[in-house]
C-alpha cells in the first residue's frame, strides 16, 4: 500500500480538524438526546408505544437509505458543501423536533434528524481520508473519541437540563453545536473560491457498483454490522435479558447496559493507533470475537455468576466499529473510493442490523425464553472470523479490482 509522509496535524489543516471534530459531536448529540426526556414529553402529549418504536427503528432505517444516497450526492455537490448541507438539515431537525406538538411531528423532525445524521456518518471517513491521509491512525481516534464522548454526554445532561427549563430546551440546545460544526466547513469552501483549493479528484460513477463483487467490501460490511448487530440489540433487550436470567434489578441491568456502551471509549482510543501503526487489523477481529462469543457463553451458562463480566467482555465486541472506521480510509486509494465504500458498508450494513431488534424479540416471544436469542447473538459474532481473515492483508479496494477484473 501507499504511505503518505506524515506532517504536523495542524499545518494548513486547523480548520479540517476543527470541522471533523464538531461535526463528529453533532452526529451523536443529535441521536443521544431524545430518549431520556421521553417521559417528559408524553407528559405534554400522548407518545404511542408504536411511534416509540418506530423512533427506536428509525436511526439503522435512515442510515442504511441514506448510506445509499450520498455517494451520489457527494459526487455532485463534494464533500465540504454535503457537509455544510447535513449539519444545516440536522439543525433545523432539531429546532423542530424541540417545538413538536404531537407524536407525528416529534416522529417527523427526528427522522430529519436522522436522514441529516446518515450523511453525515458516510461523510467522515472520507474528510479524513482527504485532508488527513498521513494521519488516519490519529484522526480516526480523535473521530471515534469524540462520537464516544458524543454518546454518552447527552443522556448524563439532558434530564437534568430538562427539569431546570424544559424539555424542549433540553432537545433545540444541541442545535447550537450543529450550527457550528457548519462554520469550519463554509470557511473552507470560502478559502478554496478565494484560489486556496484543494484538487479534488473526479468520482467514478461505476465504483459503488463495483463494491459489490469485492471480498474486502462485504468483509468490512461484516465486521460493521457485526459491531451494530451487538449494539442495537443490547440497547433494546439486554436490560430485560440481565432481569430475566441474571436475577438482577432493573437498576442494576440500567448500570449494567452503561457498562456495555463505556467499553466504546476505550476501543476508540485504542483500536485506530492499534491498525495504523502495527497492523494489528486480525489481532483485533480476534479480540472482538472470542470477547463477544465469551460474553454470550456467559449469559446462557452462568447468566447470574458474574453479570459485570459478561458485558464487559460483550462491550468489547463492538470495537469492530472504530476498527472498520479506520479501514474505511486504509482500503482504499482516494477520497472519492472512502465515499462510496463508507456509504456501502453502513448503507448495507444498517439495512441488516435494523431487523435484529424486531427479530430478537419475536424469537423470544416465540420460544419464551433468551438461549435462541443469544445463539444468534454468537451466530453474527462468529461471522467476524473469515471477516477477519479477508479484512487483514494490507491492499485497498482498487488493488482486489484490478486484480480481480483489470483497470480500476
Amino acid at each position: 500500500m501507499r504511505s503518505t509522509p506524515a506532517q504536523p496535524l495542524w499545518r494548513g489543516r486547523t480548520l479540517a480538524v476543527l470541522g471533523i471534530v464538531l461535526f463528529a459531536f453533532s452526529l451523536r448529540t443529535a441521536v443521544a438526546s431524545l430518549s431520556p426526556v421521553l417521559g417528559q414529553i408524553s407528559e405534554d402529549f400522548d407518545l404511542p408505544a408504536a411511534v416509540i418504536g418506530l423512533i427506536g427503528t428509525a436511526p439503522a432505517v435512515c442510515y442504511a437509505i441514506f448510506g445509499i444516497v450520498t455517494p451520489q450526492l457527494e459526487r455532485r455537490f463534494g464533500l465540504e458543501r454535503l457537509a455544510v448541507a447535513a449539519m444545516a438539515v440536522a439543525s433545523v431537525g432539531l429546532i423542530a423536533r424541540a417545538l413538536a406538538v404531537d407524536a407525528y411531528t416529534l416522529l417527523g423532525s427526528t427522522a430529519i434528524i436522522f436522514a441529516a445524521v446518515g450523511v453525515g456518518n458516510v461523510l467522515l471517513p472520507p474528510l479524513v481520508k482527504k485532508y488527513f491521509p498521513d494521519r488516519i491512525g490519529l484522526m480516526m481516534t480523535i473521530y471515534s473519541t469524540t462520537l464516544a464522548v458524543s454518546t454518552f454526554l447527552p443522556p448524563l445532561v439532558a434530564v437534568p437540563v430538562a427539569d431546570a427549563t424544559s424539555w424542549r430546551f433540553s432537545l433545540g440546545m444541541w442545535a447550537v453545536f450543529a450550527v457550528v460544526a457548519m462554520i469550519p466547513w463554509i470557511l473552507m469552501l470560502i478559502r478554496e473560491r478565494g484560489g486556496d483549493k484543494v484538487d479534488i479528484e473526479s468520482a467514478n460513477p461505476r465504483v459503488f457498483g463495483r463494491l459489490w463483487k469485492l471480498p474486502l467490501t462485504w468483509a468490512l460490511t461484516v465486521g460493521f454490522l457485526v459491531s451494530g448487530v451487538l449494539a442495537y440489540t443490547s440497547f433494546a433487550w439486554m436490560p430485560r435479558i440481565l432481569v430475566d436470567i441474571a436475577e438482577v434489578t432493573p437498576a442494576t441491568a440500567g448500570v449494567l447496559l452503561s457498562l456495555f456502551a463505556a467499553m466504546g471509549l476505550p476501543a476508540s482510543l485504542l483500536v485506530p493507533v492499534l491498525v495504523v501503526r502495527y497492523n494489528a487489523t486480525r489481532i483485533l477481529f480476534g479480540v472482538a470475537v472470542v470477547a463477544g462469543l465469551s460474553g454470550v457463553a456467559g449469559l446462557l451458562f452462568a447468566p447470574a455468576a458474574a453479570p459485570w463480566l459478561w458485558m464487559v467482555l460483550l462491550g468489547t465486541a463492538p470495537l469492530l466499529f472504530p476498527l472498520t472506521l479506520v479501514l474505511l480510509g486504509l482500503r482504499t486509494r482516494t477520497h472519492e473510493g472512502a465515499v462510496a465504500l463508507s456509504g456501502f458498508v453502513q448503507s448495507v450494513g444498517y439495512a441488516i442490523v435494523a431487523v435484529f431488534p424486531i427479530s430478537i424479540g419475536l424469537l423470544h416471544d416465540a420460544t419464551d425464553s433468551w438461549t435462541g436469542p443469544l445463539i444468534v447473538l454468537a451466530v453474527v459474532i462468529a461471522t467476524a472470523i473469515p471477516a477477519g481473515f479477508v479484512a487483514a492483508p494490507e491492499h485497498t479496494i482498487e488493488d482486489e479490482w484490478e486484480r480481480r477484473h483489470g483497470a480500476w
